[in-house]
């Protein structure tokens, strides 16, 4: 029956897609006017006094505005898809058994979708699971503007699809400078609540399942604060900006007392922008997104530029290290055949050196026997001239003795007397 599923987000959308169903507009509230901050707010259905003035400029405008909304429809429906059933799943959406939406949360809206005016078939499952169908009907759409809203509960058995007609239709009494307002009242165990802004009613006694037609207010920012009916206690208030000519659907979603499995889907009000106006809001963001991927694709080239720049010169740049680690290589070999040439040449010269020192040495050693040597010639000379001293001392003593010696010879002769000489 339909693709098995794929993972994609709420917003994923298939150009190619169809959806419709017979317009469902539940218990469409007729609002009358209500004034808030001085001026006249005016419903669709009003039987307000009209001024000519007025009504000639609105004419104007709502032609313009006409001509716009068709230049925007092109001859087609635009349709987008909300989730609003606090108790349903994530959920996936078939068109004539063709999945447009995928994996849609709770408080999803979905771009609008362009499609044929025409009858369609449209089911919902559970995310993942297209077997178990949760919904699955007939919708008829023209070429307009809608919202097929899922709401109601699963565990209720409420659970179905509300198709809103977008932007239309307005009041036709539209003060200059006015901005469109609806409300739907769109959470299951919320009272029938009262809705003001800055204080003043802006709708009043809007039950569950119940949607107000447009009303017509001054562009501005206001605080709009959700109080029970005819309660003076608020139970939610939050801030919004309505900006002129421009048509917003407050959805008031979600339980005011969540069970415990679904406490993240307690009561909040969401505020979305109906009609043309969403789609250049949509636009906006696309160019927005359009602009800044561009950006990001710009800053990227550069920074993929810039880096291949830099690799580019780091390439260089290794390069250069390569030759100059080549020419350091080739320095390196040169002096290590130095160093081994000089090395050689030291040690040569260390030897030659060594061989000088051993001849030292052997020269020490002689110097050392010749001092040795000098030593013994000096004791020779020294006992060489006792020995001499002695003889002389000897000769002297002999010397003597001789003169002594003589001496008596003398006195022998001296002692014989004179001698007669024989004549004869």
């Amino acid at each position: 029956m339909a693709e098995k599923p794929e993972d994609r987000r709420a917003d994923e959308t298939s150009q190619s897609s169809r959806l419709g169903r017979r317009p469902y507009v539940k218990g469409l509230a007729a609002a009358g006017a209500l004034t808030v901050g001085g001026f006249s707010i005016a419903g669709a259905s009003g039987d307000e006094d009209k001024d000519p003035e007025t009504d000639k400029k609105h004419d104007d405008k709502k032609r313009d505005d006409e001509k716009h909304d068709d230049d925007r429809t092109d001859g087609l429906a635009a349709v987008r898809v909300a989730h609003f059933s606090p108790d349903a799943p994530n959920v996936d959406v078939f068109v004539d058994n063709e999945r447009v939406l995928a994996d849609v949360a709770f408080g999803n809206v979905s771009p609008y979708l362009e499609l044929e005016p025409g009858t369609y078939t449209v089911t919902i499952t559970p995310a993942g699971d297209p077997d178990t169908v949760v919904f699955e009907d007939e919708i008829e759409v023209e070429e307009a503007f809608y919202t097929a809203a899922a709401v109601g509960e699963l565990s209720a058995e409420t659970f179905e699809l509300a198709v809103l007609l977008d932007a239309e239709p307005l009041p036709e009494k539209r003060p200059a400078g006015a901005a469109f307002v609806r409300v739907a009242h769109f959470s299951p165990d919320a009272p029938a609540v009262d809705i003001f802004a800055d204080g003043e009613p802006l709708v009043e006694g809007i039950s569950f399942g119940e949607v107000t037609e447009y009303l017509a207010v001054p562009a501005g920012t206001y605080t709009l604060s959700v109080r029970p009916a005819g309660e003076p206690d608020e139970v939610a208030s939050f801030d919004v900006t309505l900006e002129e000519g421009v048509a917003y659907t407050g959805y008031a979603i979600g339980y005011l007392e969540p069970p415990q499995d679904l406490a993240d889907r307690g009561f909040t009000v969401l505020l979305t922008v109906d009609g043309p106006a969403a789609i250049d809001e949509t636009d906006e963001k696309t160019d927005a997104k359009e602009d800044k991927d561009a950006k990001e694709d710009k800053d990227a080239k550069e920074d993929k530029d810039a880096k291949e720049d830099k690799d580019a010169k780091e390439d260089k740049y290794d390069e250069d290290d390569k030759k100059n680690d080549k020419y350091d290589e080739e320095d390196d070999k040169k002096d290590k055949k130095d160093d081994e040439k000089g090395e050689k040449k030291n040690d040569d010269k260390d030897k030659k050196d060594d061989k000088y020192d051993d001849k030292d040495k052997k020269d020490d050693k002689y110097d050392d026997k010749d001092k040795k040597d000098d030593k013994y010639d000096d004791k020779d000379k020294k006992d060489d001239k006792g020995e001499k001293k002695n003889d002389d001392k000897y000769d002297d003593k002999d010397k003597k003795d001789d003169k002594y010696d003589d001496k008596d010879k003398k006195d022998k002769k001296n002692d014989k007397g004179p001698q007669t000489k024989d004549c004869s």
